[in-house]
């Protein structure tokens, strides 16, 4: 009962699951509120900045499109269109080998190095804007949590896989 008005309190969320993902998903836009300020800044998305920073990992390599969609952290359903942007700002370069010309290889160019550096603190920083109030074992079990809930998700056989 709501003891101001004597009326029974309506349920909030239909189940517990519900209520955990409704918790996610507003966590997850007001932490992605600051990534989105900081990225905007350098004319990027959350997403692109995630390519190139897969696209660091593997440098001086190069990584197949298809390769590079995989790792990212959210889908990306048009992966050209993300890519041509990124090309067009000379951050990245893009190959067909010989041996293979239907694959794409995708590599990090300087500038793409130099922006990466150019935003290394500036990602620091919005990750403890946005995190840093946890104390390290609440963030570690928030880690363990967070695969736990998505490992089905993303094991063989699922959409993700």
């Amino acid at each position: 009962m709501d003891a101001t008005a004597g009326t029974p309190r309506k349920k909030r969320f239909d189940s517990p699951q519900q209520e955990a993902f409704l918790n996610l998903w507003r966590t997850y836009d007001r932490l992605r509120a600051l990534e989105d300020e900081l990225f905007a800044r350098h004319d990027l998305t959350a997403q692109q900045y995630n390519a190139l920073r897969l696209l660091r990992a593997a440098h001086p390599d190069t990584v197949p499109t298809l390769g590079l969609a995989a790792r990212l952290v959210s889908r990306a359903p048009d992966i050209t269109r993300l890519l041509d942007k990124l090309s067009d700002r000379g951050l990245i370069d893009r190959e067909r080998r010989d041996d293979n010309r239907r694959i794409v290889h995708v590599g990090l160019t300087a500038l793409g190095i130099a922006l990466l550096d150019e935003l290394a603190d500036e990602v620091r920083d919005c990750h403890l804007r946005q995190l840093g109030h946890l104390k390290p074992a609440e963030m570690k079990t928030l880690v363990d949590l967070l695969r736990k809930a998505r490992s089905p998700h993303e094991a063989e056989g699922s959409d993700w896989s």
